[in-house]
């Protein structure tokens, strides 16, 4: 194809998805904001969508994935995705009614209240590592918020987004959801439309192409980005049942979670204690790996090589590296493209895997004498999606939580608080902006309508020319 030819292949995609958001847009307009019934409705429509495929979906991921755990999946991608949507639908009738805000006494008696409001059109780009729930979550919110939706799902998971657009196609008019397949060139003109919101999930260099590009059509745009998440392990935490958390949190779906512990701060001397115990709950966990059903492999060969690559390059630098291989198997030849767990020690500053976001089954572990030094250390680096302290002692749990900023953190836990549906879930800086889930996800994608509401007597009619003595006596009262 020459470059002509592409610019109007790029072009027409580009007219095509402007057609769809005015098209939506105009039935939008017209039919006005839906009311609490057909939200609901559409909230169980995607639900149901979700559900009565969940076999073909199951399927589709591990495909994609070349193998994924489909406990895991079940447990990510359709657990805590039907959660959200119960809790949204449960709750959606008391968050659409106006809110009272006070009124100053300089104003009596007129009464102000905040209206919420659905923004209209909401676009969603959504990525591969959990293809279903970072999808069918934000597009529940947009619903609850009475939104109408275009998704555009990740290339990376081509199967799933392909079933996606098939079972919501059934399920929505193409008025109320579009999801748009497709490469980076569908993507970045996916970005570049005027939206009334743009919901990107996915990595930080491109979440800047992403704003750059909504910033053209002063797009508002929510932002879940990653980031390097830090877990801290207090000198007096219990030990085995910090190790059980953090090999859960870490290699679940192979590392390939963006509020993953992505390094581990242990005191200097319980290194080896934390190695032991962390290589012991691996075998635990995962007696073998090559052919385990319970161990997911790494989404392509370019993801495999990139990590590869992080791994040869800490060897390379001076790291130990420790691969926790308990089946002592052969990954050479492997019809998928796993990596087993693998822990950098010693990892210093100019290696790679210190630098971004892992996003795969390899552990860094660092050490500390005092805890300030980890606490320093976090802070010397960009604000991360997640922080997670290990600690009996209120007093190290608060001095961590205090002293550093995350978009969320977990004490005594890992990851776990993105399935709280009543806490908002979001970054911080380079690690994102915005938050959604629950309520915060209805606040994200609604308008919040200031409305001041004057009785028929009221002192403001008092405040009018002609002015004189009875506006200055009025005013000094009001500024006392």
């Amino acid at each position: 194809m020459s470059t002509a030819e592409a610019r109007i292949e790029v072009g027409g995609v580009a007219a095509a998805l402007r057609t769809t958001l005015d098209r939506q847009r105009k039935d939008f307009l017209k039919m006005g904001p839906p009311s609490v019934a057909l939200r609901r409705d559409r909230l169980a429509r995607l639900k149901k969508a979700l559900l009565d495929n969940k076999d073909a979906f199951l399927d589709a991921v591990s495909a994609d994935f070349g193998h994924r755990s489909k406990h895991e999946t079940m447990l990510t991608d359709f657990v805590v995705t039907a959660e959200g949507i119960k809790h949204m639908s449960k709750h959606l009738a008391k968050w659409m009614q106006p809110e009272k805000r006070p009124t100053s006494i300089n104003y009596f008696p007129a009464s102000n209240r905040i209206i919420f409001q659905p923004l209209g059109v909401i676009g969603i780009i959504s990525p591969w590592n959990y293809p279903i729930q970072l999808a069918f979550g934000p597009m529940a919110a947009a619903f609850a918020a009475g939104n109408r939706v275009m998704l555009k799902p990740s290339e990376f998971t081509p199967r799933t987004s392909d079933l996606m657009a098939k079972v919501l196609g059934a399920a929505f008019s193409d008025l109320e959801v579009s999801v748009i397949t497709g490469g980076p060139d569908v993507g970045e003109a996916f970005s570049k439309l005027p939206y009334d919101h743009l919901f990107f999930t996915g990595a930080t260099s491109v979440g800047r192409h992403v704003m750059r590009a909504a910033a053209e059509n002063l797009v508002p745009v929510t932002l879940e980005l990653g980031g390097k998440s830090p877990t801290i392990v207090d000198r007096g935490a219990r030990m085995e049942a910090a190790v059980g958390s953090i090999v859960q949190g870490k290699f679940l779906n192979a590392g390939q979670t963006c509020v993953a512990p992505d390094y581990v701060f242990v005191p200097e001397e319980k290194r080896e204690q934390f190695v032991d115990l962390l290589s012991k709950q691996v075998a635990k966990s995962y007696p073998t790996l090559k052919d385990n059903d319970d161990y997911t492999s790494v989404v392509n060969q370019r993801h495999y090589d990139r990590l590869r690559g992080l791994i040869a390059d800490a060897k390379a630098k001076g790291a130990k590296v420790v691969e926790v291989n308990p089946g002592n198997e052969n990954f050479e030849q492997q019809p998928s493209h796993k990596i087993p767990p693998t822990l950098i020690l010693d990892a210093t500053e100019d290696m790679k895997v210190m630098q971004d976001e892992i996003f795969g089954p390899l552990m860094p572990i660092k050490t500390y004498r005092q805890i300030d030094e980890a606490i320093d250390y976090v802070n010397d680096h960009g604000r991360p999606l997640a922080l997670y302290v290990f600690s009996d002692d209120k007093a190290v749990q608060d001095k961590v939580l205090s002293r550093t900023t995350s978009g969320g953190a977990c004490v005594n836990e890992t990851v776990m608080h993105v399935a709280q549906e009543d806490l908002p879930f979001g970054g911080v800086g380079p690690s994102g902006m915005g938050s959604y889930h629950g309520r915060d996800g209805f606040l994200t994608f609604s308008h919040k309508k200031a409305v001041m509401h004057q009785s028929k007597f009221n002192l403001l009619s008092m405040m009018r020319p002609p002015f004189g003595p009875r506006i200055e006596k009025l005013m000094g009262f009001m500024l006392k």
